[in-house]
């Protein structure tokens, strides 16, 4: 199979992968979501070693930079309480914790999550956290230049791999809210 973007020598439907993902990516993946159709999500096979953003483009093509996004998790706190988030924008961009995602959660503070509580809250690798999967009670805030976009490149929960999916199928994951401005 050829990837819709990208020069990947390992592309397949992920249906076809599940036993390269991680289980909470693996099962939201069979199950589906929004009427997207399984085969329009695929998994690319590629090093671990060269997940990060700025590597992995430099690698498979810098082009791929205006096409990938990065899905970050976000802990906000008002009081003694704490609640997080995933948020997912363009590569190219940075999310915009102490101002848009903060007065979305109606949260005093808002912080990038430990790597520890988005590794085990997620199930997944750190550097290779993805919106697919995600727990069902966490709002996924989007920024709408994702879903605009035809094809993004995002994690795939491991390091080792990624998905490629439609924006728009994005747009539709469980708990997701497209929020202007939240990659600046």
């Amino acid at each position: 199979m050829r990837a819709p973007l990208g020069t990947f020598d390992d592309a397949s439907p992920a249906v076809d992968r599940l036993d390269l993902l991680t289980p909470p990516v693996a099962a939201a993946i069979a199950a589906g979501w929004g009427g997207v159709p399984a085969g329009s999500v695929v998994h690319v096979d590629t090093d671990p070693e060269i997940a990060d953003t700025a590597v992995f483009v430099e690698h498979y093509g810098i082009e791929l930079l205006d096409a990938s996004a990065n899905c970050v998790v976000v802990a906000g706190k008002r009081g003694g309480d704490t609640s997080l988030a995933a948020c997912l924008v363009l590569s190219r961009t940075r999310v915009d914790v102490n101002g848009v995602v903060r007065k979305h959660l109606g949260t005093r503070k808002a912080s990038f999550a430990p790597m520890d509580v988005a590794v085990g809250e997620t199930g997944m690798e750190y550097g290779g956290i993805t919106p697919i999967g995600l727990p069902a009670a966490w709002p996924l805030l989007v920024d709408p230049a994702v879903a605009d976009t035809e094809w993004v490149l995002i994690g795939s929960g491991s390091r080792r791999g990624k998905l490629i999916v439609p924006g728009k199928a994005l747009a539709a994951l469980p708990g997701a809210v497209l929020l202007e401005g939240l990659g600046v």
